[in-house]
């Protein structure tokens, strides 16, 4: 998808380093994007600062629950298949419009054969429809699963979603960035970019989960957990690599 107001780009090599790669993108945005609308854009991330959102979201050391999503393809993925072989580390995202999301997927996307040497898996979380996710993971050649989580269920229970305020629609609107069309409802939710690494109760050195929890509605800890309002503001790849021997120590 092209970014509305700015040049298209090639798609990152992976050898840059993901703040850089960012740094480029908002030099654009300041080139190209009128003052007005950026302004509405810093509007909505102090908003969401303030909101104490960040405060709601799950922490390292708490619980999360297990989930199925369908893929790019259609296919359903448990989060619970995936934490039996390893660390899950998982990637919350607004979608393929979002130049800062496609950034961060390709970036993650440069490290997915060091991740399978650590014995971990990467998916990729949003609410856009499985047709987007199929479009973006075609686009941008992404080696690992993109999850469609319609209407934002599971990225609800992580404690990331916020509503678009009106005046943003309009922004998006007139940029046609088409979100109930993206994404598949009316809700003009999104979730905060966020990035975890989930691992099995007991990895984390927690007791058995409660009977109402498993087998049939399990529960994964939550061993590293990044999220903040500023969607310019993301983990380095290289840190999520360099937390996972940790967290396996």
């Amino acid at each position: 998808m092209k970014w509305r107001s700015l040049p298209e780009s090639a798609p990152e090599s992976g050898t840059r380093r993901l703040y850089e790669v960012y740094a480029d993108r908002k030099e654009l945005i300041a080139r190209y994007v009128p003052a007005d609308i950026q302004a509405i854009h810093a509007r909505v991330v102090e908003e969401l600062k303030q909101s104490g959102i960040a405060e709601r979201i799950l922490p390292a050391g708490a619980t999360a629950p297990a989930f199925e999503l369908p893929d790019h393809n259609g296919v359903i993925v448990r989060s619970s298949d995936l934490t039996e072989r390893g660390p899950l580390v998982i990637c919350f995202i607004r979608g393929r419009w979002c130049p800062f999301c496609v950034g961060q997927m390709e970036a993650m996307n440069a490290i997915v054969p060091e991740l399978q040497e650590l014995g971990a898996s990467l998916v990729g979380i949003s609410p856009q429809t499985v047709h987007h996710s199929y479009l973006m993971t075609d686009q941008h050649r992404l080696r690992f699963p993109l999850l469609s989580d319609v209407g934002n269920k599971v990225a609800r229970q992580f404690g990331l979603v916020y509503r678009v305020p009106e005046y943003q629609q309009d922004v998006y609107r007139r940029a046609f960035t088409n979100l109930p069309f993206v994404n598949g409802d009316e809700s003009w939710e999104l979730p905060i970019p966020a990035t975890f690494i989930l691992g099995q109760r007991e990895s984390a050195g927690e007791a058995p989960a409660p009977h109402h929890l498993s087998p049939k509605n399990p529960a994964h800890a939550i061993l590293y957990a990044s999220a903040k309002p500023d969607y310019t503001d993301r983990p380095e790849p290289a840190e999520i690599l360099g937390r996972i021997p940790q967290l396996l120590s």
